[in-house]
């Protein structure tokens, strides 16, 4: 990982505290109490270094004053393909609660499909009364690709549901929290659900395409990660082929989706509106905070994104 060096504490100390227009006044007052300095809006950085605080870094920023950025947003993807980032500026993201949002938000869809949810609505649209069996997700396996902060708060509490939770990483590494097993990007696995919460970067661009939909052997698929690591003519295919079983797509690569966009004709699949994790303000502020102190003591915060890989 090469993370940029954090800025020195006393660089830190007198660096201006500078917020986009996406941070509410409340956030923003939060903001100055914790740094113990005004809030300045706007994106000049005349009168020496400054930390910005938003969703894009303003191009008034590329120069040599930013010290760090801290992201409003877990996913940078967006913010790093804007342009080079800055040399030497640190990168921090917001996580906050967002592991525990979406790990319940993986958990309403894969109990819905154990309970017929789908299924008894359908049913109550056409006043019809019919049994319809349910299951146990206890025992059943559940692949999720991606092990970060994010697919481990997803695998845990899938975990304590007593379902088999099997993470998928590129390179050996020790077991994650919330894991019972790794295996390998290609490695074959029995699962119930596939769930991806991966980042976008040039890694995971498309990795969800035919060969991956055509090895899921049924499965439903759960995306709650970035909407352009999956191909969306290939789900197709695999969904009318029965290689996929279902899905729910909470990101898109193309968002807000219209009304003629090919998502909404996918067979027995959900688009929900990117709202899996939404970020609240004091997820912003508690995850500055945080950045903040370990920066003033001299640490490199968890929360740290090396550009060049972009998580």
């Amino acid at each position: 990982m090469t993370v940029p060096s954090p800025p020195r504490p006393e660089e830190l100390a007198r660096a201006r505290l500078l917020a986009g227009p996406e941070v509410a006044d409340t956030a923003a007052d939060a903001l100055a109490r914790a740094a113990g300095r005004p809030v300045e809006r706007g994106a000049s950085t005349g009168g020496g270094p400054c930390v910005y605080v938003g969703a894009a870094l303003p191009e008034a920023l590329r120069g040599d004053g930013l010290l760090w950025f801290h992201s409003v947003n877990a996913g940078t993807d967006a913010l790093l393909d804007a342009g080079p980032w800055p040399p030497g500026a640190l990168l921090t993201r917001t996580v906050g609660r967002m592991g525990e949002r979406i790990a319940q938000y993986v958990l309403a869809w894969v109990l819905a499909e154990c309970q017929s949810v789908p299924e008894f609505a359908a049913q109550h649209e056409r006043a019809k009364w019919r049994r319809i069996p349910s299951e146990l997700v206890a025992g059943q396996t559940a692949l999720i690709h991606g092990t970060g902060r994010i697919g481990s708060a997803v695998a845990g509490l899938l975990r304590a549901c007593g379902i088999r939770t099997v993470g998928v990483a590129r390179t050996p590494r020790e077991l994650p929290p919330g894991f019972d097993a790794i295996a390998g990007p290609d490695e074959p696995v029995d699962a119930r659900w596939v769930v991806a919460a991966l980042p976008l970067t040039r890694a995971t661009e498309g990795c969800f395409g035919a060969d991956r939909f055509a090895a899921m052997g049924g499965a439903s698929f759960i995306n709650v990660g970035r909407g352009a690591t999956v191909d969306l003519a290939a789900l197709e295919t695999a969904l009318r082929a029965g290689t996929v079983g279902r899905a729910v797509l909470d990101v898109l690569a193309d968002e807000p989706a219209a009304p003629d966009d090919p998502c909404w004709r996918l067979p027995r699949t959900v688009v929900t509106s990117h709202s899996a994790g939404i970020t609240a303000e004091e997820d912003v502020v508690t995850d500055f905070t945080s950045c903040l102190r370990d920066l003033a003591a001299g640490r490199l915060p968890a929360l740290a994104v090396d550009p060049a890989r972009g998580y």
